[in-house]
This record gives C-alpha cells, structure tokens and sequence, in this order.
C-alpha cells in the first residue's frame, strides 16, 4: 500500500489541427487518495478519462471535477465523467448566475437580465447541462474563484470581480463598455508558414499577445503534491490573467518559480506567454547546455502541425524546462507509484532552430 505519492495523467483529445485538454491526477498522501480531473476535452476523450480512472486508479470516484473554462473541447467530456463516475464535487464557473451584474454595462437597453442570463445559457449550453447534471445528483456546485482552495490546490486566477468583466467579451454577448480583442476564435494571420531563425541567444516570442477574454477566464490552479512537488495548471489562460496568478501567488508568499511541473498554456500558443511573463514563471534564462530541472507538459492531438509553436517551446527550453507534448499518447508524470507496465520513458521535444514568423 503507498503512503505518499502522484500520478498526474494527461489524456489526448481530437486529432489534426484541434486540441484540448483532458486531465486526471492521483494524489495519495500519508495515505489518503483523492481523485482530480481537469477538464475533460471531447466526449470521446471524457470516455478515455473514465477508462483510465478504472484501469489505472482501480477506482470509479472523482473526488474533485473541475472545469477551468467553458470551451467545448475542455468541458464536453466532462458530461461523461458525470453521467458515469461517482463525483463528489463539481468546480465550474457560472456566468449566467452573474448577468445582473454587468446588463448596466449593456449598451442595448432593450437586454433584461432575464434575456441576457438565457443568451449565456444558450450559448454556454454543455456547461449549463453539466451544471443540471450535477444538480440532479445532490453533488455541490462551487465557483472557482481566487482565492479558493479544491484539496491539494489553490485557484490563482481569476478574480471573481475580473471574471465578471471577462463575462461581457464572450461570444455572442451583446455590445457592451467593453470590446472583446477577438471574441473566441483566434484567427489566423497566414496560412503559409515561414519561419524566421532562432539561437539560444535569439529568443523571437514577443510581450504583446493577446488572446480571447473567454481563455483569459480559465482557472489557473497552483498545487502542493507530495514530496513537495509544487505544479502550475494553466488550461488557456493568456498573459493577462497568467500575470495576475503569478502577483496573487507572490502576495501569498509563494514564487511560482518553485513548480516543478507546468501545464504549457493554450497547447503552446505563442499568443499567451511572453519571455517577461515566462521569467517569472520559470526564472531567467540558463546557460546553454544545462540539464533542465522542470517538466511542462502539452496537450496536443496526434500530428498536430500547430501546436506547441517552436519559438514557445524554446522559450522553455531556454529556462530550464523539459517539454513534453501528448502528440496523441497519454503522457504521466508519476512519483511514488511504480512505472505501469508496458509504458515508456517520453522523449522531450528539441531545441529548434527555425520557429515560427
């Protein structure tokens, strides 16, 4: 019987350009197991979810589900863990419990709260069904806000006064005080790809990207794991509220520069890190040829041809971390628990010279 250990499970979701993120984690510490699943990607990786969970954890319980935004490819699977596992918590944010607070911000005065909390409803419908779901099960409902604390984590970002700014920029919200930098869908600049050159030295990621107000939203969870393993969830969150999770950690006295693990945010979209945020985040630049002491991992599909971008990953490497991408395959990160049979050592990705322009 172990005593203290984790395995933390990143479960591929779709394939080709399209990506998610499902995750499960199991903590055993001074001998009590507890059960976390972070998103749940499509249906059909939700089902892999609870597949897994049996085979790998001998278990049918989640002690804590938790959805960090309400995207289809992070909460849809999470209908499935639902329907299928015994859940004893259900963290999830609720925009349309907080319409009242923003429709003095909605230029059409014709909204009324009322139609402004069934527009979310509509719009956000398998987050409102997962809700129902839960509901229907007597299993509580709890927003993850700043501040909180869901067993071996604690949420970093976003604030709850934020999120509710946050609110009016997702899609199809009506016009408000606020506008939105592009809605949900990021779009592409090109569809040629040309890459420009990069060294250790020459580092191209840039400090102005922005990314939709609906991943800004994500939950960012910091956790202390056992063997004093501290690890950095990030789901989609882009630089705004990734800088305000780092500010929040820091006037708790924790520098996030301790996490061992990190998720690589939005699959390695180079629209949500900057080398200033990743300084923080990571530390500084290292020497080349340093034996990197961290761990990111990424959710990517099979053959993915965008994601993690190059120069993202770079960024990484530079700052001492070693990245892994799921490329289609379950990647674990495990201590305390024996290698599963049949599993295989990852192969980090390498440095590149040619990154994306």
């Amino acid at each position: 019987m172990i005593n203290s250990g984790y395995e933390i499970d990143f479960i591929p979701v779709d394939s080709g350009e399209k990506n998610g993120d499902a995750i499960s984690i199991r903590v055993v510490d001074n001998g009590v197991t507890s059960i976390y699943v972070i998103d749940g990607g499509t249906k059909t990786s939700g089902q892999n979810l609870v597949d897994h969970i049996k085979k790998h954890y001998g278990t049918n319980k989640v002690d804590y589900l938790i959805n960090t935004h309400p995207d289809l490819d992070h909460i849809s699977g999470l209908t499935v863990i639902m329907e299928q596992l015994e859940v004893k918590e259900l963290w999830m944010h609720k925009p349309w419990e907080h319409a009242h607070k923003i429709i003095d911000d909605i230029i059409d005065n014709r909204v009324t709260v009322n139609s402004l909390t069934n527009r979310l409803h509509d719009s956000l419908k398998i987050a409102k069904q997962l809700e129902q779901m839960a509901i229907e099960k007597g299993i509580p409902v709890n927003e993850p806000f700043q501040g909180k604390k869901i067993g071996h984590f604690y949420v970093l970002s976003p604030h709850a006064d934020w999120y509710v700014e946050l609110i009016k920029g997702f899609n199809n919200m009506p016009a408000s005080d606020k506008t939105s930098f592009i809605g949900e869908a990021v779009k592409k600049f090109s569809d040629t790809l040309k890459t420009v050159f990069e060294n250790w030295n020459i580092e191209t990621l840039t400090e102005d990207g922005q990314t939709s107000d609906k991943n800004e939203s994500s939950v960012v969870l910091f956790g202390q794991l056992p063997n004093k393993f501290n690890v950095l969830f990030t789901a989609d969150a882009g630089l705004k509220s990734l800088n305000m999770a780092y500010d929040y950690a820091f006037s708790k006295g924790v520098d996030l520069k301790i996490c061992k693990f990190i998720q690589m945010p939005h699959h390695g979209g180079r629209r949500n890190v900057s080398p200033s945020l990743l300084d923080k985040l990571l530390g500084l630049k290292l020497a080349e040829g340093t034996i990197p002491t961290k761990t990111a991992f990424i959710n990517t599909s099979k053959d993915c041809p965008e994601h993690p971008k190059k120069s993202v990953t770079n960024a990484f490497i530079r700052r001492g971390v070693k990245v892994i991408a799921t490329n289609g395959q379950t990647k674990c990160k495990h201590w305390g628990y024996p290698a599963r049979e049949g599993w295989v050592a990852v192969t980090p990705l390498p440095f590149n010279n040619q990154v994306e322009e």
